[in-house]
C-alpha cells in the first residue's frame, strides 16, 4: 500500500504557500474567507494509489461529478438534488458547540475552531454503501488535530458529530426520511487515527454546501454515511452514541460501518463496486484498501457482528 501518513512525506514534497493558494481568491464572500483562514503553514498530500493496477495511481473522480452526485438527504434523496437545492445554502457565520467530557464545554466560531491548525491535501478513495465510488482531493485539517483543541477527558470514548437541523434552510428535513437531526459517531482511537480528516474545501477551493460546508468528516475506510456534514455539534460521551442510519434500520447499518467486502448489505453485494464516470465493477477491497493502515483497530472483533 502506497498511502503515506504525514509522518512518512519529505520536506521536498511539501506544496509551497505560494503555489497551494491564493489568498486573492478569497476575498468576497464568507465561505471563500474561510478558506483564507486556513492558509496552511505546512501542507502534506496522501496519495491514493490503485492496487489494482499495479503503482498507478488513480484517476481522481471529475469535480463536477464529485460535486453534482451526491448524497446529502438534507438538500433532497436523488444524487442531483443537493447540489441545486444547496446552491444559496449560506455557512457564514458558522459555530460549532462542544459538549460532553471535555475539559470546558464551548461554543466556537468556526474561525476560532481552526485557527492555527495545519491544513493538509488528501486523496482518498471514497466508497459509498449503494455500490459506487469516486476519488476526492479534499483539504481539511486532521481530526486528531481538532480534537485536541477541545481537550476532551481521558475517560472519554466516542466522539458524536451532529448536523445542522434547520427545515428552512434544508428543505430535505421537511420529509421524515430520516430521524433528524443527521447524528454519527466514532470511537476515540478512531477520531485520533492519523487518516481521519475534517473536512473545509476540496479540488483546492472551498467546499461547496452540497458536498458537507462548511465542515464534512471524512473516515476513508468506512462506507460514506459515516461521514457527517455540516456539522454543528461535536459531544464526548463514554457510551456508544446512537446514529441517525443505524436508528433508522439497524439490519442494514451498523455502527462501525467498515468497508468489508465480504459483508453484504441485506439488498445488495458489497463485493464489488463502480466508480463514478467508469464503467466497469472493480473489486471492493477491505477497509476500502487502508487496511495496511487501519485494520489493527478492529483486532478480534467479529467484522460481521461489528458491521
Amino acid at each position: 500500500m502506497l498511502i503515506r501518513r504525514p509522518d512518512d512525506i519529505p520536506s521536498s514534497e511539501i506544496t509551497p504557500e505560494s503555489t497551494y493558494i491564493d489568498r486573492r481568491k478569497f476575498i468576497g464572500t464568507g465561505a471563500i474567507a474561510l478558506g483564507a483562514l486556513l492558509a496552511p503553514s505546512t501542507v502534506s498530500t496522501m496519495a491514493c494509489s490503485d492496487q489494482r493496477d499495479g503503482t498507478q495511481e488513480e484517476k481522481v473522480t471529475s469535480e463536477e461529478d464529485a460535486t453534482h452526485y451526491n448524497n446529502f438527504y438534507e438538500f433532497g434523496t436523488d444524487k442531483e438534488e443537493p447540489a441545486e437545492q444547496a446552491k444559496d445554502f449560506k455557512t457564514v457565520p458558522w459555530s460549532v458547540s462542544v459538549e460532553g467530557m471535555v475539559k470546558k464545554p464551548t461554543r466556537y466560531a468556526i474561525e476560532e475552531l481552526l485557527r492555527g491548525l495545519s491544513v493538509q491535501d488528501r486523496t482518498y478513495r471514497h466508497r459509498c454503501v449503494e455500490g459506487w465510488s469516486m476519488v476526492i482531493p479534499w483539504r481539511g485539517v486532521a481530526l486528531r488535530d481538532l480534537i485536541a483543541r477541545m481537550e476532551p477527558m481521558p475517560s472519554a470514548k466516542f466522539v458524536e458529530f451532529t448536523t445542522l437541523y434547520d427545515p428552512n434552510r434544508m428543505p430535505g428535513q421537511r420529509r421524515p426520511v430520516l430521524p433528524w437531526p443527521y447524528k454519527e459517531a466514532l470511537r476515540m482511537d478512531e477520531a485520533m487515527h492519523p487518516l481521519a480528516l475534517m473536512a473545509t474545501g476540496m479540488y483546492g477551493k472551498a467546499l461547496p454546501p452540497q458536498n458537507g460546508a462548511p465542515l464534512h468528516l471524512i473516515v476513508p475506510w468506512k462506507y460514506g454515511f459515516k461521514g457527517a456534514k455540516s456539522i454543528v455539534k461535536i459531544r464526548f460521551t463514554d457510551r456508544m452514541p446512537n446514529t441517525t442510519w443505524n436508528d433508522a434500520a439497524p439490519s442494514e447499518y451498523g455502527f462501525y460501518a467498515n468497508v468489508n467486502p465480504a459483508v453484504d448489505h441485506p439488498r445488495w453485494t458489497q463485493a464489488q463496486e463502480r466508480r463514478i464516470g467508469q464503467f466497469r465493477k472493480i473489486p471492493t477491497l477491505p477497509f476500502n484498501g487502508y487496511a495496511d493502515q487501519v485494520a489493527s483497530l478492529y483486532a478480534g472483533m467479529d467484522l460481521r457482528k461489528n458491521y
